[in-house]
């Protein structure tokens, strides 16, 4: 398989204080773990700057120019409780958009089977206009956007299994039956979103866990409700929001899981796009706090996407 991997150096600038869970060391971890021997193929490019174009498909303008206005000259400056940005904030964002975009792009072109963006700030939580959860810009929305816009797409499916529930994916497609969205997350836990009985226009399919559940849970939450909404909904393409704070190891809750279990879900939504959309399949890292959590996740996930 021909995986592509966007990165850009802009990511590891995004500051956000001392003890923050996300913060640029996320950058450092992958980046090391993507030096291995088992990756020396692994096709490599820089993110580039995204358009505004391309966020105010999900994003307003007036938030837009709310975010950037946000962003101080020096220093450290809260946009919420848990979100922080700093005078490299709003760049990065920008290259975690254009990553993004340019992954779809890579993938639709066939210049790329699939994709790998190890970005920051992540994206899942932030809503049409607001801000939250470390997120600045939906990226794996903006994504699904580009495709049906730039390419023509006509449904996109976007599969979270980030143990938050990815709140701002879900409000932005809401009533939008052309992407579905599908979660696995553990609950009750931050946003509070994500109850089973949340289904937009039939296309938002949420997947609750609680604490402790483990693999064998995770698994047929997999196998039971994800798996089967994607089939019916048949997707010209597939896109991961990659969080691996489900890693026993994270601190920030409590699902248990192990990398084993990031390999499989990946080997399972590959065989879905093999089988619905050429194998066209785009992943964004989301969350991961634990370093070493997040480095032996993504080692196993990115081997899947390069191995089939």
């Amino acid at each position: 398989m021909r995986t592509r991997l966007y990165h850009h150096p802009i990511f590891a600038e995004h500051l956000t204080g001392a003890g923050h869970p996300e913060r640029p060391e996320r950058m450092g971890a992958v980046a090391a773990a993507l030096e291995a021997e088992a990756f020396q193929h692994l096709d490599r490019a820089e993110a580039p700057e995204g358009s505004l174009e391309a966020i105010y498909r999900c994003h307003p303008e007036d938030y837009v120019r709310k975010v950037a206005t946000t962003i101080p000259d020096e220093g450290l400056k809260r946009v919420d409780n848990d979100t922080v940005v700093s005078p490299k904030s709003f760049t990065a964002a920008l290259h975690g958009v254009g990553a993004a975009t340019a992954a779809v792009d890579g993938v639709i072109s066939g210049d790329c089977d699939n994709a790998f963006v190890a970005a920051r700030p992540p994206g899942h939580h932030a809503e049409r206009k607001t801000a939250m959860g470390f997120c600045l810009f939906n990226n794996a929305a903006i994504a699904a956007r580009h495709a049906q816009s730039a390419h023509g797409l006509g449904r996109v499916a976007i599969i979270d299994w980030d143990v938050h529930h990815g709140n701002g994916t879900q409000d932005i497609f809401w009533s939008d039956p052309s992407v579905m969205y599908c979660s696995t997350h553990q609950m009750p836990l931050y946003p509070g979103t994500g109850a089973r009985d949340e289904t937009g226009n039939g296309n938002i399919v949420n997947a609750p866990l609680s604490a402790g559940d483990g693999s064998d849970a995770f698994r047929d939450a997999f196998r039971s409700r994800i798996m089967p909404a994607l089939n019916d909904f048949h997707p010209d393409l597939v896109i991961i929001s990659a969080g691996f704070d489900a890693h026993h190891r994270d601190p920030l809750a409590n699902l248990m899981l192990t990398e084993a279990d990031f390999d499989w879900a990946t080997a399972e939504l590959m065989e879905i796009a093999d089988r619905t959309c050429e194998g066209r399949l785009v992943s964004l890292l989301e969350g991961g706090y634990d370093l070493h959590a997040l480095a032996v996740s993504t080692t196993a996930h990115v081997k899947r996407l390069m191995t089939g």
